[in-house]
């Protein structure tokens, strides 16, 4: 079985060993092997992940919004490096994606994914009467459009398979957690499966997600990382949930159950690929990618921490 490390984030290497008819015709017409042009774009993207994290201790500032005090043991990688990776690993980004947090050293086996949506002022009445089942099964028809992405890369679909933890909201502190077990369709029933373990803070303008793809067997020691990440995100004075004002401010359209199982929660089904757990023998390429993970995941060799950078 391959160390927890590269399985994690090892969905490239599945990408590779497709045929060629899963690839752009224009390669086929070409003659080009697929698969050493998806190795080109994955290792040219792992050296800008590589070039571009920084190292906590450190604060990180996002936008006029908040700052993020990266505790020591953990790197943030910010765009543009960490949406080409993304990309890479067939995830859909979009503006509101900030980059991507891990933990330092040879034990990479989660990674966090850092937004921030300026949805507007999120109302949070509707958290005392939700149905978690009926949210569930919003959850399950949105990812239809996102299944059709990952199809026409020829990267395996998801299946939903259930909670992981139900949505849990906080209102004294305005923090929303949950998660969902997810699966690779077609996997073995004995394939770990994989988790998106998704946190929210919200704030007087939008709401930043910080949301953690692991192992489902590795949750319940991940969940006090992802906890603690959060609580280690302020938003700036003015930009906190209880500085709202009705009179002036704009509020969104939708309320908090949107964040749970509306059409905000399809785009960011893309980062369960992170996480998809493969367990199988891919001979060389495999080794070449797993190589490329300790390239960019494995321990720091010198040099200083990086700085704030405004994401």
């Amino acid at each position: 079985m391959l160390p927890t490390y590269i399985r994690i984030l090892l969905l490239p290497a599945l990408i590779l060993l497709l045929p060629p008819c899963a690839h752009a015709e224009g390669q086929a017409e070409n003659n080009a092997d697929p698969r050493e042009a998806l190795q080109r774009e994955f290792e040219a993207a792992s050296q800008d992940m590589n070039a571009s994290r920084q190292y906590g201790p450190v604060d990180i500032p996002f936008l006029d919004q908040a700052i993020l005090h990266l505790p020591k043991g953990y790197a943030f990688v910010p765009n543009p490096a960490a949406s080409r990776f993304m990309g890479v690993m067939g995830n859909r980004v979009d503006e509101s994606f900030l980059g991507l947090i891990l933990p330092e050293g040879d034990a990479v086996d989660w990674v966090a994914s850092l937004s921030f949506e300026k949805s507007g002022y999120i109302k949070d009445d509707d958290a005392k009467s939700w149905n978690v089942d009926d949210l569930f099964n919003r959850i399950k028809e949105s990812t239809g459009e996102t299944n059709k992405t990952r199809a026409s890369r020829g990267v395996p679909e998801l299946d939903i398979l259930g909670w992981a933890e139900p949505p849990d909201y906080v209102a004294a502190d305005h923090r929303l957690v949950w998660a969902l077990t997810v699966s690779n369709r077609g996997a073995p029933p004995n394939e770990p499966q994989s988790v998106n373990y998704n946190t929210y803070a919200l704030g007087r303008e939008g709401f930043f997600s910080l949301n953690l793809v692991t192992a489902s067997n590795e949750l319940e020691q991940r969940k006090p990382i992802a906890k603690s990440l959060l609580a280690s995100l302020d938003f700036n004075q003015g930009k906190r949930y209880e500085d709202f004002n009705a009179e002036t401010d704009h509020a969104a359209e939708f309320g908090l159950a949107a964040l749970v199982g509306g059409a905000l929660v399809a785009k960011k089904f893309g980062l369960v690929a992170l996480a998809s757990v493969l367990i199988a023998k891919f001979g060389k390429i495999i080794a070449i990618a797993a190589v490329a993970m300790f390239g960019i995941f494995g321990k720091r060799k010198g040099g200083k921490k990086g700085g704030s950078m405004d994401a």
